[in-house]
C-alpha cells in the first residue's frame, strides 16, 4: 500500500511540464549537458591558468566525458524503478545523495580499471599519458556528477510531493 502511495506521487515527476504550470520536472538531457559542460569549463580554465596542456585535453575528454556518462547512467537509474523505491524517496536527502555519490565514484573507479586494462591489452608496451589521468578523472567525475544529478532529482521529487500534499 505504501509503495503504491509513493509510486503514484512520483509518476508526475517524469511527465512533460504543462504550459503555465509551476511544477518542476527532471529533464535528463539538460542534466547530461550540464554534467559535461560544467567540469569541462572549470578544468579548462584550470588548464589555461596553469598552462597544463594535459589538463586542457582532459577537460574535454576524460573529465567532461566521464561526467556526462555518469550523469546519464545515474539519471536513467533514478528514472527507472529505483527512483520509485520507498527507501530512495523516504530516506533523508543527504543519505540518498551520499549513497548515489558512493555508487558513482565506485563506477568511475571500475571504469578506470577497465579502461587501463583494456588499453594495456590492446596496445601492449605503449604507455599513453592520458591513461594515468583516468584513475583520478573517472572516480572524481563520477562522484561529482552523481551527487549533482541525485541532488537535483531529489529536489524535484520533494517539491512535487509537497505540492501534491497541499491539494
Amino acid at each position: 500500500m505504501n509503495q503504491m502511495k509513493y509510486s503514484n506521487q512520483t509518476d508526475d515527476v517524469y511527465g512533460i511540464k504543462a504550459a503555465g504550470s509551476k511544477k518542476k520536472t527532471f529533464v535528463l538531457w539538460r542534466e547530461v549537458v550540464m554534467a559535461y559542460a560544467a567540469p569541462a569549463i572549470m578544468a579548462g580554465i584550470g588548464g589555461l591558468v596553469t598552462a597544463d596542456r594535459g589538463l586542457l585535453i582532459g577537460a574535454l575528454t576524460t573529465i567532461g566525458g566521464a561526467s556526462a556518462l555518469m550523469a546519464l547512467m545515474i539519471g536513467l537509474l533514478l528514472r527507472s524503478r529505483v527512483g520509485h523505491m520507498r527507501w530512495v524517496i523516504g530516506a533523508p536527502h543527504l543519505v540518498v545523495v551520499g549513497g548515489f555519490a558512493l555508487v558513482g565514484s565506485s563506477l568511475g573507479l571500475y571504469a578506470a580499471w577497465v579502461t587501463s586494462v583494456l588499453l594495456e591489452f590492446m596496445i601492449p608496451g605503449n604507455h599513453l599519458a592520458w591513461v594515468d589521468r583516468v584513475w583520478i578523472d573517472f572516480p572524481l567525475s563520477g562522484f561529482i556528477a552523481s551527487t549533482i544529478v541525485t541532488w537535483r532529482w531529489r529536489l524535484v521529487v520533494t517539491t512535487n510531493f509537497s505540492s501534491k500534499r497541499r491539494r
